[in-house]
């Protein structure tokens, strides 16, 4: 806790709807973070442990309200139609109902996938992370993902990047994201300076928001990756203020981008291509996240992600109530600083396709991963396709010895589901082609796990 005076203080054990409260991981001006464990009927997919975000009913002004109900609209509406190995899983919202305690009554509480810690706290312990190429690697794959889906995030930075227990990555705090219409978006008045690119640090705003682009999420994308690989910022300045008028500076000609002679070579060009100057060059050296996302792979030695699938028509959803709304607004401004485990993961090497390595999962235990995509639980039937799809191959054709799963490319087609209805009737499994959570497990387990 960090005593600040809208945190919301929860005893150890309260209870809200199937969970138990458990210690509190963070706290903000808005809201505190709490462990979780599933005390009670959680509902099927549900699992035993998740971050709970609880909202204060303290007094806000009608403007407040309104303007906090637009920022939770965006990330409501995000997380419920997305759903990506890279982006954080929203499980469910409560609110608190409880007379007797009238410091939570009609507290919004939201229920989040659990992470171990961000980016953020990486980079406090370990200013050059070995794991940065790796990281930077899941990162990318993340905002191609929502690029994909025709999101731009807003605001991407360490703290909203952050770690689950397996090691892998989930983009967060989406409560800046915006839906493209056509080449743009419509963002609120907001951002976070070291990471914005020079045309939005003093934009023209008219009555729906700032006009951005998806090349906003590439100049924050090149500052985190000289970030982390670096340990400082791209551009001169000992603070914020002095780093925001260096880029303006720099987007003028008057000033130099001056890269840190400890970024590796593999990387300087791909950071240099993120933070040009102008949307314009930008978009015409970096045409698109696909494209980063395959030269950020060869930089880091990882293996090439599955190709996204070609969209489905849009299923539009009915607005969020208002509760909600508000609560992920607010919600959304308590950085997530979770304590990270001294311990590595438990795989020795990095997991490929062809050489699965061995992790621990929280929930599951241990098991085989080809890809640090930590989809125990993810869902994933013919039709389908991504870097998930690609991981049950991997796993079906090395580990398992089932060759007829056909080419290791990310489409769940048809040789893919006989792959699966042969390994699920092999398993003793419901022989009906889709990989959930049963079939998931099965499919991690096998030799020495």
């Amino acid at each position: 806790m960090t005593g600040r005076p809208y945190a919301v203080p929860v005893p150890k054990g309260y209870r809200v709807g199937p969970w138990e409260v458990r210690e509190a991981l963070a706290s903000g001006a808005f809201a505190t973070v709490y462990a979780a464990r599933l005390a009670g009927e959680g509902g099927p997919g549900m699992p035993d442990r998740a971050a709970l975000k609880f909202l204060p009913t303290g007094t806000r002004t009608p403007r407040q309200l309104r303007h906090l109900r637009e920022l939770a609209e965006r990330e409501v509406e995000l997380l419920g139609r997305l759903r990506a190995p890279r982006l954080i899983r929203m499980y469910d919202t409560l609110t608190v109902d409880d007379p007797g305690h009238p410091e939570l009554d009609g507290a919004t509480v939201l229920v989040l996938e659990r992470a171990e810690g961000s980016l953020n706290v990486v980079l406090e312990r370990d200013p050059k992370p070995e794991s940065g190429p790796a990281l930077l690697a899941q990162i990318c794959e993340g905002l191609h993902q929502l690029h994909h889906a025709g999101w731009v995030h807003g605001d991407l930075k360490p703290a909203n990047v952050l770690l689950m227990k397996d090691g892998s990555v989930r983009l967060a705090d989406f409560n800046l994201a915006a839906e493209l219409e056509g080449t743009h978006a419509y963002a609120p008045v907001f951002a976070t300076p070291d990471y914005t690119p020079p045309e939005l640090l003093w934009p023209e705003i008219d009555e729906r928001g700032t006009r951005v682009r998806p090349s906003a999420d590439i100049w924050a994308f090149g500052v985190l990756a000289h970030v982390a690989l670096t340990g400082s910022f791209p551009l001169p300045g000992g603070g914020t203020e002095a780093r925001a008028d260096a880029a303006t500076r720099y987007a003028r000609g008057a000033e130099e981008l001056r890269l840190s002679p400890e970024l590796p070579e593999t990387w300087r060009e791909i950071v240099r291509d993120c933070l040009a100057p102008t949307h314009t060059e930008r978009a015409a050296r970096i045409p698109g996240t696909g494209a980063l996302l395959r030269r950020v792979e060869d930089a880091a030695g990882a293996a090439r992600s599955a190709r996204l699938p070609r969209l489905r028509p849009r299923r539009w959803r009915r607005a969020a109530p208002v509760a909600v709304l508000v609560a992920t607004a607010l919600l959304g401004a308590t950085a997530v600083t979770y304590g990270l485990r001294d311990e590595p993961p438990a795989a020795a090497a990095p997991p490929s396709c062809e050489k699965p390595a061995v992790y621990e999962d929280g929930t599951h235990g241990r098991g085989y991963t080809a890809g640090w995509n930590s989809t125990w639980d993810f869902a994933i039937k013919q039709g389908d396709g991504g870097s998930q799809v690609r991981e049950a191959q991997c796993l079906l054709k090395h580990l398992h010895g089932i060759t007829e799963v056909g080419a290791v490319d990310g489409d769940f087609g048809p040789m893919t589901h006989g792959a699966v209805v042969t390994f699920q009737k092999r398993a003793g499994l419901a022989a009906d082609g889709i990989v959930e959570a049963r079939t998931w497990s099965a499919l991690r387990k096998g030799g020495e796990v």
